[in-house]
């Protein structure tokens, strides 16, 4: 059948029974991305079974790790930058077509992960089998690049699924266990990993009928007058969380299936590739891909040999018992250190709470909670790779703490600080091993914030920063190392933000006001809220030491009262209740001065410019990077850098003389601005 066929990427067994296994081991990679060879070899294959039937067809995989990650992005990076997305997009969309109307029963198997294209590849088909174990996740996340599912998915899923559960799993980019997808019918059967081929070809053999409520509701859910009343409150939806000028993928996607869900198949696929190929042009997509990027490039730092397998946390504050849960949820075996179990025990009843959030099989459960103990006398230093102190931020505290921690501390283990502003210089002196000193300094929330900063001085060994790094992926974060000045990166560069805003509300102009402004330039909080949320103790500390590190004061907005510092007292800026700020009503005829938005975001461009200036990092990307995952920075923008070099250097710095000269110094442009 496959006679001349040259594939380099499938492999095909024609069984007795009768049904012909088409196995994607991609040559070239460790995973199945989607590339143009991929899909070419695939095509070849299907024009050949149209003209000689098997009783069935199942598509595998040959790799471990998974099923099909998606597209191949570098790939689609290159293709777009010829300009030959729409023919890309049309290409994927035949070839899975051709794949969906073979007259025989087709089964996707999956294991592993299987995302984007391989989520498509599997819609095509018109079976779907998933492994139990705990790597398979299925979804269609392409709504994170700043596009959604162009090869066919966004027709088939709403047909399949239902428009409410197929949207849902588009919109907000998640992904599903195997169990989740087949309580959703996105899945037909989920068996054992061992026992995945041979009950695909069972199922391609016999089949199976979906429930009736299954396939009632995803015909009434795509009727006209269903879709006439979904998609509005879809939008809306969507808005509550994104702003159609800065991601307009969700709102594309939500008009497109409005407009073309209920035509026939082939009509649908091209309004869904005419869509898909104008958001591929867009700035939105082009920053959000290089986001990916940046975030591969994270993950690549260290590698994936750390050498740690136990962990001693000191400090069992929010942050140190925050740290040690995660850890120990990651797989290490974690002892938390506090003067009494008094300071302990509500760490742990925190990380009980993420365990029974995040491990849904009771014997996993209970196996990650042994893996966490308490440890009031810090018996755990001894045994540690890794010491993680995480105390108040007091240069003298801290030292005497490491002081004491090299009295057990094993050679070749590693002790880092969490100290969030301490010059690491200040912090090494009288390190027995500074070599093996770091900061490694995580955000908070702990379980939310992706980023961690590798804090580096001039005696760090190269090699630890590695570990570390690898280290950072192990427990699912992503590492950037920086210079170890006031600061470091994120705080240094979110600092002459948060004071603006102070001193803004110190003016009189209304909270609500300013959090909208920044909320419309992209940031994820306004930084009222922000500062309210950080305790506005915090925020002076910090601030503190990032005046003195200018040689500027500390301005009198900054003062703190007693019972007023923030979410934490039910009070600060906002008035705070079941964790949530209560903001006033804002007069309506109120109006925002022009340069609101130029006073808050400026300040956090401009001392970006000068930490790249300074060598804080090692380059533009890396910044963006870090800036993104440690604040939230607006990903549409591709970061501070990425957005100076889109809206034009002398065009910032221009407008940053016009507020020196309105409001002062604050605003001077730093060093760094010409070299862009």
């Amino acid at each position: 059948m496959f006679d001349g066929l040259r594939l380099a990427h499938w492999q095909v067994t024609r069984r007795p029974d009768g049904i012909l296994v088409l196995t994607l081991d991609r040559s070239d990679q460790g995973v199945n991305a989607l590339s143009r060879a991929v899909l070419d070899e695939i095509e070849a294959m299907i024009e050949r079974i149209q003209l000689e039937l098997p009783k069935g067809i199942v598509i595998i995989s040959g790799k471990d790790a998974g099923f099909i990650p998606g597209a191949d992005i570098k790939g689609f990076e290159a293709i777009a930058a010829k300009g030959q997305t729409e023919d890309w997009i049309r290409r994927g969309q035949l070839v899975f077509q051709k794949l969906a109307e073979l007259r025989c029963p087709t089964v996707a198997a999956i294991h592993g992960h299987c995302m984007g294209g391989g989520t498509e590849i599997a819609l095509a088909c018109r079976y779907r089998i998933a492994s139990n174990d705990e790597k398979t996740r299925i979804g269609l996340p392409e709504i994170k690049l700043g596009i959604y599912p162009g090869w066919g998915g966004s027709v088939r899923a709403p047909r399949l699924l239902g428009a409410p559960a197929a949207m849902d799993l588009m919109l907000t980019g998640r992904s599903l266990s195997a169990s989740a997808a087949r309580a959703m019918g996105l899945v037909d059967k989920v068996v054992a990993r061992e026992d995945l081929l041979e009950e695909a070809v069972k199922l391609a053999q016999r089949g199976t009928v979906r429930p009736f409520k299954q396939r009632f509701l995803a015909w009434a859910t795509n009727t006209g007058p269903a879709r006439a009343l979904l998609a509005p409150q879809m939008a809306k939806q969507v808005a509550r969380k994104a702003r159609k000028e800065h991601y307009p993928a969700p709102f594309a996607l939500i008009e497109t299936w409005r407009r073309s869900g209920g035509l026939p198949v082939h009509a649908a696929l091209k309004a869904e590739a005419k869509s898909v190929v104008k958001l591929a042009g867009t700035p939105t997509a082009h920053n959000l891909v290089r986001v990916f990027f940046l975030m591969d490039r994270l993950k690549g730092l260290g590698g994936k040999d750390h050498g740690i397998q136990k962990v001693h946390v000191v400090g069992a504050g929010v942050m140190g018992g925050d740290i040690a849960a995660w850890c120990a949820l990651r797989g290490f075996e974690v002892t938390l250190q506090d003067r009494e179990m008094q300071y302990v025990q509500p760490a742990l009843d925190r990380a009980k709470a993420l365990f029974e959030k995040k491990v849904k099989d009771p014997a996993k459960r209970e196996a990650t909670s042994a893996r966490l103990k308490a440890d009031v006398e810090g018996a755990g230093v001894a045994g540690a790779d890794l010491v993680i102190e995480a105390i108040f931020e007091n240069l003298e505290a801290k030292q005497a703490l490491f002081a004491k921690v090299e009295e057990t501390l094993k050679p070749g283990a590693i002790l880092v600080s969490n100290t969030s502003s301490i010059p690491l210089t200040d912090l090494r002196a009288g390190r027995r091993d500074p070599a093996r000193f770091a900061g490694l300094h995580y955000f908070n929330p702990v379980a939310l914030m992706p980023l961690v900063e590798i804090v580096r001085h001039d005696q760090l060994d190269a090699e630890t920063e590695r570990r570390l790094a690898a280290f950072c992926k192990a427990i699912d974060k992503l590492p950037v190392p920086v210079a170890g000045t006031p600061g470091f990166l994120v705080n240094r560069i979110l600092a002459p933000y948060m004071q603006e805003a102070i001193i803004a509300f110190s003016e009189g102009i209304p909270g609500p006001v300013i959090d909208k402004a920044a909320l419309k330039f992209g940031m994820p909080m306004g930084p009222i809220e922000l500062v309210d949320t950080v305790g506005l103790d915090v925020a002076a500390s910090v601030g503190k030491i990032m005046a003195d590190f200018h040689g500027q004061a500390l301005p009198d907005a900054f003062k703190v009262e007693a019972g007023k510092r923030g979410k934490k007292d039910g009070q600060g800026l906002y008035k705070w209740e079941n964790g949530r700020a209560v903001k006033p009503e804002v007069p309506k005829d109120y109006q925002a001065p022009e340069d609101l938005e130029d006073r808050l975001i400026l300040p956090l461009l401009n001392e970006a410019v000068s930490c790249l200036h300074d060598g804080v990092i090692a380059d533009a990307d890396l910044l963006d990077a870090g800036v993104i995952f440690g604040t939230g920075f607006a990903p549409f923008r591709g970061g501070p850098i990425q957005h100076i070099k889109a809206v034009g250097a002398d065009t910032l710095k221009a407008r940053l003389e016009t507020l020196t000269t309105r409001y002062g110094g604050r605003f001077k442009p730093c060093a760094g601005w010409d070299s862009l």
